[in-house]
């Protein structure tokens, strides 16, 4: 069973996954779609405390470290198709 979320709310459920393990589906900037296992809160490998330009307050933008491809990826709000967190499948709308 799957809980719809506004568009708008995704950022604060991105938010209260600090730490957690989940799944996402999005569209990348080339236009194909991609699955990826993330964890967010990771500091492995980081230089610095400074939040990157892309991760800005206010910007549609995430950093999310890749589990399968262990490294950091930036996920766009605005094109997340579903979330899967917490025993739980997220579908966005709006």
């Amino acid at each position: 069973m799957a809980i719809t979320i506004q568009r708008v709310k995704l950022d604060r459920l991105f938010m209260d996954l600090d730490g957690k393990f989940g799944s996402v589906i999005f569209t990348k900037h080339n236009g194909e779609e991609r699955t990826m296992n993330f964890r967010l809160g990771v500091k492995k490998g980081l230089k610095g405390t400074t939040r990157t330009p892309v991760e800005r307050y206010g910007t549609p933008y995430i950093t999310a470290y890749d589990m399968v491809k262990k490294g950091y990826r930036t996920v766009n709000l605005n094109t997340v198709k579903s979330v899967y967190a917490n025993g739980t499948v997220y579908q966005v709308v709006g």
